[in-house]
Parts: structure tokens; sequence; C-alpha cells
């Protein structure tokens, strides 16, 4: 009897389309479970069936759908990269991957965009979310069609979505406020700049940050949140205005993006203000070394374009599950010295 890539799997302790990632070269599996899955393999005597391989693929057939928002911002640009390279490595396997890009946020394009996809015949789905009501409604309308859904950076709790895959917007927030405390063991004062108050990551990093940071730091004054939306320009006058407004500002932390404006406006006021932001941006690294930001929070955005399509793929092709609800990446800590 045929040795099957089910009976590998069992022996090696790892899900059957590990086996299969392995056993067709495609990667993403860490190199000691690759190897032993080889010489499990090799000691079975295992053989590829070339003609089962044609019938997998065959069988695949596959649609998958990825909306990105805020396009326009370069760590959703990193994301959609991630989803291209992901798309690309699936293609052989039959599978399609449609990437619909939009600029900013806008909930009625948004749920425009999601029915566009749908009447495409995708079979899963990828999305980057408002937290609204009516976009929640719309994916639980989407998952009991019958096409899951993966949310990717930031979340739509209220949603069935099968995961979420992204940073811990929660514990980001929490790392900045300890940075912050770290920064300002005397007390001082901040100011937060969010992008879109219906980003639930948005306001997870700011309602985190402000949360830690009154409990470990009540001697730090937090000013009033603002939102720039992701603009630099926005920033740059948000910053200014604080700047003149309160000649005794510490410190700016920054949810999403923006920080740039943030950087020029403090170099015009020649204040020596800090700076915490998210992701490391070719601009971004550029203020680091510069000291222009003191500390940069990654999320490791291209694997949030990855890893959402390879879940939905395992998750049609094999029925194999994310294990968990939330695949979170890394909460890295980024200074001029490692980048």
């Amino acid at each position: 009897m045929a040795v099957t890539l089910r009976q590998i799997a069992e022996i090696a302790g790892v899900s059957r389309g590990t086996v299969d990632r392995v056993i067709n070269n495609r990667g993403h599996v860490n190199e000691a479970v690759e190897a032993r899955i080889r010489q499990i393999a090799a000691e079975l005597g295992y053989e590829p069936n070339a003609a089962g391989r044609a019938l997998a693929r065959a069988k695949t057939n596959i649609k998958i759908g990825f909306l990105v928002q805020s396009v326009e911002t370069p760590t959703m640009q990193t994301v959609v990269k991630g989803a291209e390279q992901a798309a690309a490595e699936l293609k052989a396997q039959g599978v399609e991957v449609i990437i619909r890009k939009m600029e900013s946020l806008g909930e009625q394009r948004e749920l425009d965009a999601i029915e566009a996809l749908v009447k495409e015949g995708i079979k899963g789905l990828a999305i980057t979310p408002s937290d609204s009501a009516e976009v929640c409604a719309a994916l639980d309308r989407v998952v009991e069609n019958g096409i899951p859904v993966v949310t990717v950076n930031s979340d739509a709790p209220r949603s069935r979505r099968m995961c979420f895959v992204g940073i811990d917007n929660s514990r980001g927030g929490q790392t900045a406020a300890g940075l912050a405390r770290s920064m300002l063991p005397e007390g001082g004062k901040i100011l937060a700049l969010s992008a879109h108050p219906n980003n639930h990551g948005h306001r997870a990093r700011y309602t985190s940050f402000a949360e830690e940071l009154s409990r470990i730091a009540p001697d730090i004054e937090l000013l009033p949140l603002q939102h720039c939306f992701n603009r630099d320009d926005y920033a740059y006058e948000l910053t200014l205005r604080a700047l003149e407004e309160n000649p005794d500002l510490d410190m700016i932390y920054v949810t999403a993006h923006g920080q740039h404006g943030v950087c020029r406006a403090i170099e015009r006021m020649s204040r020596r203000v800090r700076v915490i932001a998210y992701d490391i941006t070719p601009q971004n690294c550029i203020d680091l070394a510069a000291g222009r930001i003191e500390f940069v929070i990654d999320q490791n955005a291209k694997v949030q374009g990855t890893q959402p399509i390879q879940l939905l793929y395992r998750y049609l092709m094999y029925g194999e599950k994310p294990k968990t609800p939330e695949m979170y990446t890394d909460v890295l800590i980024k200074t001029r010295y490692n980048i």
C-alpha cells in the first residue's frame, strides 16, 4: 500500500498541510521540522504520485480575495507585497488571489468592495477592516455564505471572522507606555496622535497606552487624543499647535502614520521632544538614524500579507483551521542601533 501524506504527518506530529508544503517545496516550514518530515518520508519509501498531485491542483480552483485599505501608507504597501508573494507561490496550486487596494478608509467603498469580491466567486476573504457595525454585519453575511474571513492588521472582533493576523495592538500600546515611563522617569507631558477613529487597531494602541500609563506613571499628563488620518500634513499642523500651546511638551506617541510630519514640526520649533512611532518603513528608518524618533514598534507587516492567504488556502484545501483565533505577529522594539 502506498504511503500517504497523512501517515507521514501522524508520525511527524504535524498537520497534513505541513507535510504537503515540504513534499511540494512550498516553503514556510521550520528547517528542523522539514528535515524530520523528509527523513520520515525517505524511511517509509514515500513516492509522490504525479497523477494525484495533478488531481489535487484540478480540484483546487480556489479564488481568495484580499481587500487592503489605506494602501497609500508604507505599512500597507508592505502588506500588499507579502500578499503578492503568497499569491505567486500558490498560483501553481491553482489558486487565484484577487488583491483589491483602497486608499484611506471609507465604509461604503469598503462595503461595495466586499460585495464585488463575493460576486467574483471568492472562496475566502482576507481584509483590513473598519470596525463599524455595518462592516461587521457584512462580514457575517460573507461567513454565512460559506466564505471564511481573516482580518488583517486591524481586527473586527465583533464579526464572525475565522481569525485575526497582526500585532497584538493592546500589547503594542502597553509597550509604548513602558518606553514612555523609562524616558520620563520624573513625569512629563505627552501628546498622542492616532489615524482613524473607526480603526480597531489604532484605538487599541491608544486605549491600552493610556490605561497602562495611568497605572505605571500617574505623574505623566496625557493630552487629549488627536487624529491625523495617516497624513503627514495633518500631523504637522497638529504638532505645531500642540508645541505652541504646550511649551513643556515632552513626547509625542503616534499610533499609526503621520510621524514624519511630527518630526518636521518638532524640527521647525527647534524643540527636544521624543517620538514613539510604529512600523519599520524607509522614512522611519531615516528618522530613527537621525535621532528624530526614539523608538519604533514594528509588527512584521510582510507576514500580515503572506499568512492570511496561506491560512485561507489550508482551510479551504484541507479543512485545517488556524491554531488560535488571534495569530499575533511579534511586538518588536527598534532603535537607531538595531534597524
